[in-house]
Order: structure tokens, then C-alpha cells, then sequence
């Protein structure tokens, strides 16, 4: 595997265990919504996350993660629409697509 692309993947799996770690073992969604700072963290590492992903779409589109375009679009939203930012819609992300992916990045980094 390139390296470029071992770096993009790192990069993605430091900013899931850096989400993972901001929001502890106690997942909950009322705190993460009171707390600015956290959001804010979550979105950076989103941000991230996303621009790891469309540069890998973008050269090596034959690695096929799993919601990569819902993860780019949420990237797309956090840096273009800061301003129109659905807490709802950013845990969903976390809960949903994050665990899957980080599955499939850490098959990935073990080839």
C-alpha cells in the first residue's frame, strides 16, 4: 500500500480515537450538546477526518471504505456551513458511521 495512503488512513484512525476519547466511555448526547468546546473538538477531528477520506477517494478510489461520502458531506458541511451545524445530525455520524470505519481503516493499516 502507498504510503500517502497509510498516512491518510493513520490520520483517520488518530481522529476516531481522539473523538472516542473526548466523549469517554459514557457516551451522551446532552452533554456533548451543552458542552461548546466538545463540539468544536468533534467537528475539528470530523473535519479531518472527511479531507483524509476525499484525498483517498480522490487518488485511490479503488479502496472502498463504507460511507465515505456521508463522512466527506459531513466534512463539507462543518468547514462550508458552520453556522447551520445540526448537533443531531454530528452524533449520528459518531454513533453510526465511526465504529464501522474504524473497523475498516484498522483492516486496512494491517494488510
Amino acid at each position: 500500500m502507498d504510503d500517502h495512503v497509510k498516512k491518510y488512513l493513520f490520520d483517520i484512525n488518530e481522529s476516531i480515537d481522539s473523538i472516542e476519547n473526548y466523549l469517554g466511555i459514557k457516551r451522551d448526547f446532552n452533554v456533548y450538546k451543552k458542552n461548546k468546546m466538545l463540539r468544536r473538538a468533534v467537528e475539528r477531528e470530523l473535519e479531518i477526518i472527511g479531507e483524509a477520506m476525499n484525498r483517498i477517494d480522490k487518488f485511490w478510489p479503488d479502496i472502498n471504505l463504507s460511507n465515505k461520502m456521508q463522512i466527506i458531506g459531513m466534512r463539507n458541511r462543518v468547514i462550508h456551513g458552520y453556522d447551520k451545524i445540526d448537533d443531531e445530525i454530528v452524533w449520528g455520524t459518531i454513533i453510526r458511521y465511526l465504529p464501522v470505519l474504524k473497523e475498516e481503516i484498522k483492516k486496512l493499516l494491517n494488510e
